[in-house]
């Protein structure tokens, strides 16, 4: 019992430490919530306090360039996306701001970006490694399908739910290998999507509450955000896995 205890105790601080930079994003949310900061826009100063801390985690050797590279590109995916949603009125940013593109802050893009830091951290501080991975192939398109439905279900039918069986029968097989102290632990790869999933979704009304962004239904007063929501985050989940996964195995060869 005492050695789960002294696992569970080094494998809960890893995870602390691979969360850095979403830990940052909520306590500047926070903070600047109940404590006006001068001369910017709230959303404004939250951009900046972004940048800055992925210089510093860059400077600090807590990230990598190519982690970097990786995590700009959520960015963009992430913006693209919330520029999209804005514009259907899915959710909105009511604040002013100087940093803001078609409705949408430049931070947001950061909060799609700090699932991709998380994961390129645990990747590396848990020596992850992929067992029975399927074929680029199927990988890709499965991962742009996921993607390009949180556009084009506003227009047609979502197919959310036949992507999420199509993505438990591509990866039925398939599990991820990491280290907890250097003891080597399996987990089944669909179970870790949903736990991210879950776990992003908290996250997400801890976003909500400190107002990251707005639901339609959140603008007379704070509500816990639909349980639904869940699916749509596991999906986003599955592209951000799918892509890090693929571009590590790039890297590897």
């Amino acid at each position: 019992m005492k050695h789960k205890l002294t696992q569970l105790l080094y494998f809960g601080r890893e995870q602390a430490l691979s969360c850095l930079f979403p830990v940052v994003i909520f306590a500047s949310l926070a903070i600047t919530k109940f404590i006006p900061l001068p001369f910017l826009a709230r959303y404004d100063w939250l951009f900046i306090i972004c940048l800055a801390m992925q210089w510093w985690m860059l400077r600090a050797g807590l990230e990598t360039k190519d982690e970097l590279k990786v995590i700009t590109l959520f960015h963009l995916i992430g913006l693209a996306l919330e520029i999209f949603k804005v514009h259907m009125g899915s959710w909105a940013y009511p604040e002013e701001g100087f940093f803001k593109i078609f409705g949408v802050p430049l931070y947001s893009g950061f909060m799609y970006a700090s699932v991709a830091s998380y994961l390129c951290q645990a990747w590396r501080r848990l020596h992850v490694d992929l067992v029975n991975w399927p074929s680029f192939f199927l990988v890709v398109p499965l991962a742009a399908a996921i993607y390009f439905n949180f556009f084009w279900h506003h227009f047609w039918i979502d197919v959310r739910w036949w992507l999420g069986l199509l993505v438990i029968i591509v990866f039925w097989r398939a599990s991820v290998k990491y280290e907890v102290n250097g003891i080597p632990y399996r987990m089944p790869i669909v179970l870790s999507f949903v736990l991210i999933g879950f776990f992003i979704w908290v996250a997400e009304n801890i976003a909500t509450f400190f107002g990251a962004w707005q639901y339609p239904n959140q603008t007379q007063a704070w509500s816990l955000v639909h349980v639904g929501k869940i699916s749509s985050w596991l999906l986003l989940v599955i592209v951000s896995f799918l892509i890090v996964a693929e571009l590590k195995r790039v890297k590897g060869r």
